[in-house]
């Protein structure tokens, strides 16, 4: 997993929790780097998940939930750091339709080594967009959580349905997402 995904984790910690916190998390946590990443950098994923478990365990906040508020923050430092990503895209669903043919494209371009996830879509109509996430890894509330932060972020009034098709494992989840008064 891209090391940026380390580095916002833990820039996100420290902005809603505390320096401290992020301290301690690191320091609970049994990690290949001592809790040193670089956005470049390839991790392997455990990490990520050894240190979620432990900010639920400093902050009393289940770990779904933080993986999803993650998946939010995520998707806004993409927006700050990728802007090119958004340029003449109008709704979240076209941006949500451009992801494995266009951004996962230029992600390989800039990072060869890059494992990403795949998202197929489909819109049976044009009011509600059906959203397949596929990975090696169980990371599909981060995926959520994008999902959310791209919906805030085009301002839209869409409701989100997940459903886990693999059994708990949270690494094929079918998201259907539905824009108001459909």
């Amino acid at each position: 997993m891209k090391g940026i995904v380390f580095t916002e984790f833990l820039e996100m910690v420290e902005d809603k929790f505390s320096p401290e916190v992020a301290d301690r998390i690191i320091e609970a946590s049994d990690l290949s780097t001592g809790g040193a990443y670089t956005s470049v950098g390839t991790y392997h994923h455990t990490e990520l998940i050894e240190m979620v478990g432990h900010l639920s365990n400093e902050s009393g906040i289940e770990v779904v939930p933080l993986v999803k508020v993650f998946g939010e923050h995520l998707f806004g430092r993409f927006v700050a750091l990728y802007p090119s990503f958004f340029v003449g895209v109008e709704s979240c669903f076209d941006f949500l339709n451009l992801i494995e043919g266009h951004v996962h494209v230029e992600v390989r371009k800039l990072y060869p080594d890059a494992e990403l996830p795949t998202f197929g879509t489909e819109q049976p109509d044009p009011s509600v967009l059906e959203m397949t996430y596929q990975s090696k890894r169980p990371l599909a509330p981060v995926a959520e959580g994008l999902i959310r932060g791209c919906i805030a972020y085009y301002k839209e009034d869409i409701t989100l349905h997940a459903e886990d098709l693999s059994g708990g494992q949270n690494n094929l989840v079918k998201f259907t997402l539905t824009k108001a008064g459909a």
